[in-house]
């Protein structure tokens, strides 16, 4: 069943955030992951948010989520991510149709 990543990103540091960026790609093409949308402008509809992007993104099942998740090439740019910003990250179950 799909799962749906959403992760809402507060950058502190825009050069290691840039580097996650550029890297990040490449490496999520290899694990049948699909980028839903990646906006540094989403518009909110209620509520407070005080984050700077949101990045939505959806596997056909967990495992294949996971797999990505703990991938060495994955792995290996997270010093760049963590360096770069605090993230939020919510997994989502899709719904049988």
């Amino acid at each position: 069943m799909t799962v749906y990543m959403a992760v809402q990103v507060k950058i502190k540091d825009r050069a290691a955030y840039e580097r996650y960026s550029e890297a990040f790609m490449p490496i999520f093409s290899k694990f049948k992951g699909t980028m839903l949308a990646a906006d540094f402008d989403p518009q909110v509809m209620s509520g407070a948010w005080d984050h700077d992007r949101l990045v939505l993104v959806s596997f056909p099942d967990k495992p294949s989520l996971y797999e990505w998740l703990s991938s060495d090439e994955y792995r290996a740019i997270g010093a760049d991510r963590n360096a770069g910003a605090d993230t939020i990250a919510l997994l989502a179950q899709g719904i049988e149709s």
